[in-house]
């Protein structure tokens, strides 16, 4: 079996099959010269439904997740939609988690809704309130773990057997950890979701997303729905994400190492009422996240403040190395207050978060100036 480092460098690539290039050619083309009148059975056609860059990329996916297959996306809420469009029908019933990302929660309730899937929010960590909240028509078990932003740890294993016990799929948002940290495949989920904007790419630059399939059928019926729905990922954004694979092991293992620092400076500062990261003891998930993700806790540490909904805003401005902005996983360091940024529109519902919460995206810079840089403007 090869080792997930050799695997991110290599995985997906061929030097045969593009002229002996080392790394995969951008394949910026929309068509391809057809042999023949007839339809096409291999090769290529329309870069909607296939393109090689694209395929390498998903090539890449299927082996670091071991999947089946996996699907390259345009963006985290591409692949979200594309996987309820292709598994759910009308009156399908889905279960969500009760820390879910806002777009998740968005998608679902101002866009799903009005199609007659209906959903139960439920405490993941709370097995039998997830058995309970399963239905005769529930189409998909959905959890995010960690969560976004609380980093409650859902017990994978677990979750799946109760959803293939009720003929459901489970299905597994992995952003926050990346296949580097948690193979959600490997403990019986059906398929995993990414933002590749996210730890995949690592840099800033590029949004995508990725569905990978346990089960080659299910991974069929993905694929169909991409060409069909338009979702699928521009061969230059494809080329990005695959680049900032390679690098992956060695972002993550940095990452991890700064963000248990930082989280537990957090956990015995004054300021700081609560922390919540899954690599510290007191964390209700730290057990389970320990077997659960053996390459490291991730690089997303949330934490309340004793102070109010403002002065978590202006500790947000204070900061002089972090980067007051959304989204996480990338080299640079970034902070932000949920119910102000991300999780604006899920205020006042049963997933909405603290005024005080304020998430940390830790990147690659120097941990002891990150650590100055939160100090001083907790203190200031």
């Amino acid at each position: 079996m090869t080792a997930f480092d050799t695997s991110a460098v290599h995985a997906g690539h061929d030097p045969a099959r593009h002229n002996g290039s080392v790394t995969t050619p951008i394949y910026q083309v929309s068509t391809f010269v057809r042999p023949h009148a007839r339809p096409v059975e291999s090769g290529w056609d329309y870069s909607r439904i296939a393109n090689p860059t694209r395929t390498a990329l998903e090539e890449c996916l299927a082996t670091l997740d071991n999947g089946a297959s996996a699907a390259a996306v345009a963006s985290g809420m591409a692949a979200c939609a594309t996987v309820i469009q292709a598994l759910c029908r009308s009156g399908a019933h889905l279960v969500l988690p009760d820390n879910v990302y806002g777009g998740t929660w968005d998608l679902v309730h101002d866009v799903y809704r009005r199609w007659g899937l209906a959903c139960t929010e439920v405490d993941m960590t709370d097995l039998n309130a997830v058995a309970a909240a399963i239905r005769p028509e529930t189409a998909l078990v959905w959890t995010e773990t960690p969560s976004n932003p609380l980093l409650k740890i859902t017990d994978i294993s677990a979750i799946a057997s109760l959803a293939h016990r009720a003929d459901t799929l489970l299905v597994v948002d992995g952003t926050f950890a990346s296949p580097y940290l948690q193979q959600p495949i490997a403990l019986g989920a059906d398929l995993v979701i990414h933002s590749t904007t996210k730890y995949l790419s690592g840099h800033s630059d590029v949004i995508g997303g990725a569905i990978i399939s346990a089960a080659a059928e299910v991974g069929a019926t993905i694929s169909a729905h991409v060409g069909m729905l338009g979702t699928a990922a521009a061969p230059q954004d494809a080329w990005l994400v695959q680049r900032g694979i390679k690098t992956l092991p060695v972002r993550m293992r940095q990452i991890c190492e700064s963000s248990q620092r930082i989280a537990e400076f957090l956990a015995g500062h004054p300021a700081v009422r609560r922390v919540h990261y899954p690599g510290l003891p007191g964390h209700p998930g730290h057990p389970l996240a320990s077997k659960q993700m053996p390459g490291g806790f991730g690089g997303v540490v949330s934490m309340e403040l004793h102070a109010g909904a403002d002065e978590a805003g202006r500790v947000c401005e204070r900061v002089r190395v972090f980067t007051l902005a959304v989204s996480l996983g990338s080299v640079e360091s970034l902070i932000e207050q949920p119910a102000r940024m991300t999780h604006c529109t899920t205020a006042g519902t049963s997933v909405g978060v603290s005024d005080s919460l304020l998430r940390l995206s830790i990147g690659l810079e120097d941990c002891d100036e990150l650590i100055a840089d939160l100090a001083q403007a907790l203190a200031a």
